[in-house]
């Protein structure tokens, strides 16, 4: 059954997502600070499926999708009742970009624990946030094989929804277990980092 994906975000990774699910069939609800009305320009080169609207109303969907900068996180909290909610988190935890590209302090903490504080009670599946927006938006299918979307996330259930989902895309899925622990591979600065691999097929 064809779902509903609220994006919070509108750059790139936001757009390179949204076009996959489009092509997919979905129906997509992007959003930012901007009003609606401003992001009209993107929802019509991303075509058919696609629509503008608040932060709010994109919270609403039947699975989120965070792509927006970690400075705007605190924003999160009250747009609805996050319990049981899926949410893909597709943030990198930068505070400055180039050259540097800086990432915030975290402490021993994984970068989406400190999402998970900002969405309490949702179902926290981090994706989407290893691959230069470039990569991202091109044909997951290549000749040999389909490119690699890393996850990690605490909820079974909700994990393999998702799982599911990316692999209807066209990507082929590797599931890296936690967030506490082994979502660190795939955040920002990670091991995983900007890796792009194919899973050659059988």
């Amino acid at each position: 059954m064809k779902k509903t994906f609220g994006i919070i975000g509108a750059g790139n990774i936001a757009k390179a997502v949204a076009g996959h699910l489009l092509k997919a069939g979905h129906k997509v609800i992007i959003s930012s600070r901007k009003d609606p009305a401003l992001l009209q320009e993107t929802v019509s080169a991303l075509g058919a499926g696609a629509s503008a609207g608040t932060p709010a109303e994109a919270a609403q969907a039947d699975i989120v999708v965070l792509a927006m900068p970690w400075s705007q996180l605190s924003t999160l909290t009250g747009l609805t009742d996050w319990t049981n909610r899926i949410v893909i988190d597709a943030t990198n935890h930068f505070v400055t970009f180039a050259p540097d590209f800086q990432v915030a302090d975290l402490g021993s903490r994984a970068s989406s624990e400190v999402v998970a504080d900002h969405i309490p009670g949702a179902h926290l599946v981090k994706g989407f946030n290893t691959l230069y927006f470039k990569v991202l938006a091109i044909d997951p299918r290549e000749a040999t094989g389909n490119r690699v979307i890393f996850i990690s996330g605490d909820h079974a259930n909700s994990k393999a929804e998702v799982k599911t989902t990316i692999e209807t895309l066209g990507f082929s899925v590797v599931d890296l277990g936690t967030l506490a622990s082994d979502s660190k591979l795939q955040q920002a600065k990670g091991p995983l980092a900007s890796l792009n691999l194919i899973r050659k097929l059988n």
